[in-house]
């Protein structure tokens, strides 16, 4: 069960990931240790755009606090994170891992990092699904006999 994921799909996983998951995760993968700060760990704010139906106008939502971070690998290989809150450790993991899925390590990424963290999100989104699901409320007219 070799799943494969486009650099879309792995930043997402890593941007929706907690960051004790992803930081878990890591805990039976060797990160390189020599990865070079390109860019270290910083914060800082990112406005969120919304539309209402998906067609409307777009409106600013509000503000979220991001997290980005950019490393260069020994090889060459340059990894960007970028993840919601203010975990620097979260962002430069990111990163690491990012950096790692363009070499020849990729499978080993999905197998150890990336296939679990989307098993998580799997199961958080379902969670949300059925919290929300049970808060439904069917409304019904009756019709009136003339």
């Amino acid at each position: 069960m070799q799943e494969t994921f486009c650099r879309k799909d792995w930043m997402s996983i890593l941007a929706k990931s907690r960051s004790e998951s992803v930081l878990a995760a890591c805990q039976d993968v060797s990160l390189p240790s020599d990865a070079v700060d390109l860019r270290p760990a910083e914060i800082g704010g990112v406005m969120v755009r919304g539309r209402m139906g998906a067609t409307g106008d777009a409106f600013n939502l509000g503000e979220m606090t991001v997290t980005r971070a950019a490393v260069r690998l020994s090889c060459g290989t340059i990894g960007y994170g970028y993840v919601q809150g203010r975990s620097a450790d979260h962002a430069r993991t990111a990163a690491i891992i990012d950096a790692l899925m363009q070499t020849e390590r990729a499978d080993e990424m999905v197998r150890a990092v990336l296939a679990p963290l989307q098993s998580l999100i799997s199961r958080r989104d379902a969670d949300v699904r059925a919290k929300a699901g049970s808060t439904k409320v069917d409304f019904f007219t009756m019709v009136r006999a003339e």
